[in-house]
């Protein structure tokens, strides 16, 4: 198979889809990779290594597209790059397709198969090409929400993990999963006061194990979040429903009772985020104010440290980009049922029932398993 790689486009977006070590491994199963040039450069790939590792060097992301026979990204292809994708072309990357209409429609347009990153799942439920970025936004937004706490950047003043004589800010975080017990580690790890709210009693369970009392956990329910956000320095929002669109657990009436100058990391904006003003940010501009509280919605969080994700990323992506190269997409998918669980967009078609849902697509539905016949 020909296996794309194009340069990632999107704001401050310095991951690349395959590291050369990836590409190398693809090159010794037999397949041609094509990278763009200069694709690799945010995390110190030259397109030479990609040379050494067997891959063939293009020029430009057109050429890329029209040669490939899979396209393998990072992030959410832009609208000028769905205009380059094709029937029968397979698109394997995040797509966070739920709060982004413009681009569903695009990628239906195009007539692609597109396998989400974040909604193939493995035993037990878990997601496990989501899970690595979720650890990496974990961890950042501890650091992203003790930066903006400092006065100078419009925060309250507080530092995170105190000091002798005085209270240490307190975190509040909303999830439990990965993004959240990733932050809460970082968190206990400054000496911050840390709190995490969920609703899975099995999750609770293993949380308080894992932290051994160093942190509390607390059921969630509307009086709960209500509560403890309200007197939080810093909120850290890491809700995730697979596919759809992430609950709105603050909402601007709550936000108003929060203390002014604390801030909320909302971990959740790819899925629409989980407060009620949350709006997607960039790198270039992070962050606003609304009702007094810094928001840091950032949609791409792991780009800044592009390295280390890039390598995260693709330790779980690689197996999964083997056997759709190898089988090809049909027999991959029917081979793993958790594969099937990423297709999200087939000829003009969503495939993945919470998308359509949540983009009141239901007539655009087409059941994953029909789409294998």
């Amino acid at each position: 198979m020909r296996i794309g790689v194009p340069t990632e486009i999107k704001n401050h977006e310095y991951r690349v889809g395959l590291a050369p070590a990836a590409a190398r491994e693809l090159v010794h199963h037999g397949h041609e990779v094509l990278v763009q040039a200069g694709a690799g450069l945010g995390i110190g790939a030259a397109d030479a290594d990609y040379a050494a590792a067997g891959a063939k060097l293009l020029p430009d992301a057109a050429a890329v597209f029209a040669k490939a026979e899979m396209i393998v990204k990072v992030k959410e292809p832009q609208l000028a790059e769905c205009r380059m994708l094709k029937p029968g072309q397979v698109l394997f990357t995040y797509l966070h397709l739920a709060p982004d209409p413009e681009q569903a429609e695009a990628l239906m347009a195009s007539g692609c198969t597109a396998i989400a990153y974040e909604t193939v799942t493995a035993a037990g439920g878990s997601l496990p090409l989501l899970a690595p970025m979720s650890e990496v936004a974990g961890r950042m937004s501890i650091q992203a929400g003790a930066h903006h706490l400092e006065k100078a950047q419009g925060g309250r003043g507080v530092l995170l993990g105190g000091t002798p004589g005085v209270q240490p800010g307190k975190v509040v975080i909303l999830g439990g999963g990965v993004a959240g017990t990733n932050a809460a580690h970082v968190a206990v790890g400054v000496g911050a006061d840390v709190t995490i709210l969920e609703k899975s009693l099995a999750r609770i369970r293993h949380l308080d194990e894992v932290f051994n009392g160093r942190v509390r956990t607390v059921y969630s329910t509307v009086d709960a979040v209500e509560t403890l956000v309200s007197t939080a320095d810093l909120v850290i929002g890491s809700v995730l429903i697979p596919g759809a669109s992430a609950p709105k657990l603050i909402t601007r009436a709550l936000l108003k009772k929060m203390l002014p100058g604390s801030v909320v990391v909302d971990i959740a904006i790819d899925q629409g985020g989980c407060l009620e003003t949350s709006r997607a940010t960039t790198h270039d501009a992070p962050t606003f104010v609304e009702e007094g509280v810094i928001h840091y919605c950032v949609a791409n969080m792991p780009g800044a440290v592009a390295r280390t994700s890039t390598m995260a990323l693709n330790n779980a992506t690689l197996p999964y980009a083997l056997a759709l190269a190898d089988k090809g997409w049909k027999t991959a998918l029917a081979d793993d049922a958790g594969l099937k669980d990423g297709l999200n967009v087939h000829a003009g078609k969503i495939t993945f029932k919470a998308v359509a849902e949540a983009l009141r697509r239901e007539a655009d539905y087409r059941a994953a398993d029909a789409c294998l016949a």
